[in-house]
């Protein structure tokens, strides 16, 4: 095979598959007016509210030029706040609203919703995050 066809890439199916996963959240993000990255940093926040600025950007492998403004835009629209430590004033964390919370009983059935819309069997989709977690892994490290 050409090593420069598309079809020999290792990228080009991750790149596609991610895209494709996007559009797949799309409607049900849309009922939650999230956005995917929202959607993603409202996730980090669920488990553990009241985390810095930079965990999150580490937990979702963003810059805070990226992150920065997807938290003021969630700010915005009161799901979370943004607060300095007291101890710290260069220390900003991110908190949860009420409405933050709220919003975290509606988002339950997102997972599971799209577990049905991409129709694998639960073993492949384990697989598959353990694969792609490794890999980012090993990118990341090199």
């Amino acid at each position: 095979m050409n090593p420069l066809a598309l079809e020999a890439q290792m990228c080009f199916p991750l790149y596609a598959a991610a895209r494709a996963m996007q559009r797949a959240y799309r409607p049900l993000l849309t009922e939650l007016g999230l956005s995917y990255p929202q959607y993603l940093t409202m996730l980090v926040l669920w488990e553990r509210d009241g985390m810095p600025v930079n965990a999150i950007g580490t937990r979702l492998h963003l810059d805070s030029g990226t992150l920065t403004p997807l938290l003021k835009r969630l700010e915005r629209r009161g799901v979370i706040e943004r607060r300095r430590r007291a101890e710290d004033e260069r220390v900003v964390e991110v908190y949860l609203t009420e409405e933050g919370h709220q919003l975290r009983e509606q988002a339950e059935q997102v997972p599971l919703q799209l577990l049905c819309k991409v129709d694998l069997p639960r073993e492949d989709v384990a697989e598959l995050r353990t694969t792609l977690t490794e890999l980012l892994a090993r990118l990341e490290s090199a």
